[in-house]
Order: C-alpha cells, then sequence, then structure tokens
C-alpha cells in the first residue's frame, strides 16, 4: 500500500508542474509516468518512427497516449485482477524469461538438424563388445583390442553379421552381443551410436566406437526413406509358453482359420474381441495405436508398411509373440518438423543431447563473462580417472586438496578443488567411463556457474525484459476493454464507437507530455 501512495504521490507531482517533468519521463497518463526508455523501444519494436519528422513524432505521441489511456481504463474496470489473466501473465513472463536465458535459434537449428537425419530410416548391424557398468581407463585397453582385431578381420574380408552371431553364440557371460536392427532412426539410441551410424556410407563399417555400453562395431546394411505413420488393427494367435498349450502348427492353423474368414467378408474387429490374444488392443476390435518405423517388431513393420489401401489384410505374420493377421487403417506422412520440435528440444533438454542443444548459448556467455580455461590444471584432475572414479571417495581424497586455478569467470578464478567438490555433490552424468563422465559433468559445472551469473545480472543484461513484459501486460488489458467497449459493436460503428471514447477518456484522464525531451529525440 505505501508504494501505491508513493506511485500516486509521484503522478500528481507531476501533473502538478509538468514544466519540470524530469528527462526520463516521456508523458504521465492518468497520473501514471510513462518513461523515455520505454517510450522509444516501444517505438522502435513497433514501427521504427522517425522522431526527427515532427508529423510522425506528433502522430506516435498522440498514438501511444490513447494507448495508455485505454489501458488505464481496463485498469480501473479491474480488468487485471482476474485469475486468467494474472496466470497468462505469469506464463509470458516464464517463457520470455526462458527466452532470454538460451539461444532458441540454435536449439532449434539443432534439433532440426536431427529431425532431418530421420528422414532416412537405416537398416544397421552391429557388434558390441560390453564394458563395466562404470570403468575407467585401465578398463579399456584389453575391450578395446579384442574389438579392433575383430574390425580388422571384417576389414579383411569376413563377413559382419556371420562373425558377430559366431561371437555372440560362444562369448562367456555375453561379453559380445550381435544385433540388427532393420529399421534404425535418431532419438532411439545413445548419441554417440547414433553420431557414428549416420555417418557411415551403405556397406561400410565403422571402427571401434565407444559408449557408455562398450565399443560398437556399427555396420549400415542400407537405407531407406521415412514411410511416415501407419495405424492397423490385428489379431493375434499367440505361441504358447509351454509345452502345454497349442503347438506352433496348431497356432498356425487357427490363424489361417481366421484369415479364411476374414477374405470371406467375416467381420475383423468381431474376430478380434473373441479370438484375439493381445488382451488390450482385442477391447478395441484389434486397434493399435500409429507408430512409425521401429517401434515394432520388423516382421510386424514391415508386413503393416506393406499395405496401402485401407481395408487391405495382410497375410500370416509371424513374430516372436505368434501369427498376427493385420488390417491397415490409415497411412499418414511423417509429422512435420514444426509439430515435432517441441517434444523433441524437450527430451534432447533432459539427456545427454543437452550438450549440443546449449552449445551455442553456453559459448555465448563464456564470451561475456571471459571465461579462461587453465588445461594443464584439468590434465591432473583427469590423470585420476585412469584409476578412480570421479565419484569414488579415493578420487576425491586425492582432488580435495588441489588448489590450481581450474577456470576463470567473470574475473573470479575456481580452483580444482571446488570441481571436485561439485564433483561429489553433483554427480549428473549420462556417461559410465570415467574420463568422459568427468568432462560432462565440468562441462555442468561450467554452465551453472555462468547461470548463475546470468541470473544474478538479468536485469542488466537484459533491459528489454520490463518492457516486454509491459507490453504483454498493457496488449492484453487493450484487448479486453476493445472487446467490452468497440468490438461487441457492429464493425460499421465500431470507427465512430472509438472516436467517441478517446474523447471522453481523453476528458476524464489528465495527461502531460514532455515535448521538451521528446523533441530532442532523434531518429
Amino acid at each position: 500500500m505505501r508504494k501505491i501512495l508513493m506511485l500516486v504521490g509521484l503522478g500528481l507531482a507531476f501533473m502538478a508542474n509538468a514544466a519540470k517533468l524530469p528527462d526520463s519521463v516521456a508523458m504521465v497518463v492518468a497520473g501514471k509516468p510513462v518513461s523515455l526508455p520505454e517510450f522509444v523501444f516501444m517505438a522502435k519494436k513497433n514501427g521504427n518512427v522517425d522522431f526527427s519528422d515532427k508529423k510522425a513524432l506528433n502522430e506516435y505521441v498522440e498514438l501511444y497516449k490513447n494507448f495508455k489511456l485505454k489501458v488505464h481504463e481496463a485498469e480501473e474496470e479491474g480488468l487485471d485482477r482476474g485469475r486468467d489473466f494474472r496466470e497468462e501473465l505469469e506464463k509470458y513472463q516464464a517463457q520470455l524469461k526462458h527466452s532470454l536465458l538460451s539461444d532458441q535459434a540454435a536449439e532449434e537449428a539443432y534439433a532440426r538438424s536431427i529431425y532431418d537425419r530421420g528422414n532416412e530410416v537405416l537398416d544397421i548391424s552391429q557388434i558390441l563388445f560390453r564394458l563395466p557398468v562404470q570403468y575407467v581407463s585401465n578398463d579399456t585397453l584389453a575391450v578395446y583390442k579384442d574389438a579392433l582385431s575383430v574390425y580388422n578381420k571384417i576389414r579383411s574380408g569376413e563377413d559382419f553379421d556371420a562373425v558377430g552371431l559366431a561371437m555372440a553364440d560362444t562369448s562367456v557371460n555375453k561379453r559380445v552381443l550381435f544385433d540388427r536392427v532393420r529399421s534404425f532412426v535418431p532419438m532411439r539410441a545413445l548419441k554417440v551410436f547414433e553420431n557414428a551410424a549416420y555417418s557411415l556410407s551403405d556397406g561400410s563399417v565403422s571402427i571401434p566406437v565407444r559408449s557408455s555400453l562398450g565399443f560398437h562395431l556399427i555396420k549400415v546394411n542400407g537405407r531407406r526413406p521415412n514411410p511416415g505413420r501407419v495405424r492397423v488393427a490385428h489379431i493375434l494367435i499367440a505361441f504358447s509358453k509351454d509345452s502345454v498349450g497349442p503347438s506352433r502348427e496348431e497356432v498356425r492353423a487357427k490363424a489361417d482359420s481366421l484369415y479364411q474368414a476374414l477374405r470371406a467378408g467375416a467381420d475383423f474387429s468381431t474376430l478380434a474381441k473373441e479370438n484375439s490374444d493381445d488382451p488390450q488392443s482385442a477391447k478395441a476390435g484389434g486397434l493399435l495405436p500409429l507408430f512409425g518405423p521401429g517401434e515394432m517388431t520388423w516382421a510386424f513393420e514391415n508386413a503393416a508398411f506393406a499395405l496401402h489401401e485401407p481395408g487391405e489384410l495382410s497375410g500370416l505374420v509371424e513374430t516372436p509373440y505368434g501369427i498376427h493377421i493385420l488390417k491397415l487403417l490409415e497411412r499418414r506422412d511423417r509429422p512435420s518438423f514444426e509439430q515435432e520440435k517441441t517434444a523433441m528440444i524437450r527430451v534432447m533438454g533432459q539427456g545427454e543431447r543437452n550438450f549440443e542443444l546449449y552449445k551455442a548459448h553456453d559459448e555465448q556467455l563464456k564470451s561475456v563473462y571471459d571465461y579462461e580455461f587453465y588445461p594443464e590444471a584439468y590434465r591432473e584432475l583427469r590423470a585420476l580417472c585412469d584409476e578412480s572414479l570421479p565419484t569414488s571417495e579415493a578420487f576425491y581424497s586425492k582432488a580435495k586438496d588441489m588448489d590450481k586455478p581450474l577456470v576463470r569467470i567473470n574475473g573470479e578464478t575456481h580452483p580444482q578443488k571446488e570441481f571436485a567438490y561439485y564433483l561429489k555433490v553433483a554427480p549428473f552424468s549420462t556417461k559410465a567411463y570415467s574420463g568422459d563422465f568427468m568432462d560432462e559433468v565440468f562441462d555442468l559445472f561450467v554452465r551453472d556457474v555462468m547461470t548463475t551469473l546470468e541470473k544474478t545480472n538479468f536485469d542488466q543484461r537484459h533491459p528489454e525484459y520490463a518492457f516486454l513484459i509491459g507490453e504483454y501486460r498493457d496488449g492484453m488489458l487493450l484487448f479486453n476493454i476493445s472487446n467490452q467497449k468497440l468490438w461487441n459493436k457492429p464493425v460499421e460503428e465500431q470507427p465512430e464507437a472509438e472516436k467517441l471514447w478517446l474523447e471522453e477518456l481523453n476528458k476524464k484522464y489528465p495527461v502531460e507530455i514532455n515535448w521538451k525531451v521528446l523533441k530532442k529525440l532523434k531518429k
């Protein structure tokens, strides 16, 4: 209440002595000062007014004054006190602050690059040489040598799939795995694996690629255009899980009898409800959600995308679960980037891709805050990862007393031991290899320091924030009051109604224009 009274008093003071309005004030409308920076900011944002042109200046002053009068009238009628109004304004405030504390254009560009990858579906094979769940440098050498040895065999002419299958069959404790993925698309695997796969040409084999799982050898067998999405209904006659149930021949015979009934005109939905062993879809007549490549077993997916006309039936389709009969309901193109963008960025921001997603903004902040990195001090910490995990007590016991400068940000030095403590209390990383783990946490450490500075200096770094919030708030009030006063009238009556309304507002509320300072403005 005291602040409100002070503002009212200030407004009255301006009105009482307009000739002495400070140079920081462009006008006073209904007792409320409009700052010169706000006036200029809005003029440039909404039309770049030529202040050196007397007519243009006068027209904009009149326009802005009338705008503020309408907003004040809305405030007088309490339109800024409703719950919906407050919630919408708070939502915009959060969105605007997020946009100013990030580089949304760069985020969108990165997401777009991954989306565009998905225009191609890869058929890949991989041999994985597994590493422990967490490992240090000394754990990797023997496994890497095994992977490199197999890579050289394949380069010399041995068949990739045959070698992979043979090794997987004979490996102890399944330390070597072989897999073929006929529909590989982005965002379904570790980033390093995906990057390697999409960088390969058809028929080529990668050198050993290290991920948090181990060392991968990857072969691209081929690629095809993304077929979009498809919706089918299906009937499943499941294979028995034990020897008591029907044999596979009996399962196939039952499925075939249903298929013949469908071809003869039986209702698919009815047969699915009565016979399908997929209880969830059976309730809906066999209906399944829309799906794209890589979301179903290969045989099922292949059969679904081989259908072209709604109502078309597949033959009998065998998967590990049993025998399926599919009916095509619809086909759709792949969703556009605009449709996918928000969900993609949200998922990327929560996982290992966040470093690429936010990289441009991180680099921008490093420039703003004079970031300086001391590589030798970092190498000393990194050397500890050869024998100890960064989250281990052994690592911390050695690192906690290391006091060399590690980074300098905004003139403040952060020593090795500060980062060591950060590793101890905030060990958030998607990596399993100790060195990669530390690298990732270090990037987060630097980002945390700079983000804290950015929030502390927010008003100084982003003076436009207050103006944009004010513009949005006033815009909502203008819309609501105009809806009440003007837009509920016939279109042809609105210009005259607005004229009369403005005359009323100009008589009702006092206005003082600081022409002395406005006439000094330049374009």
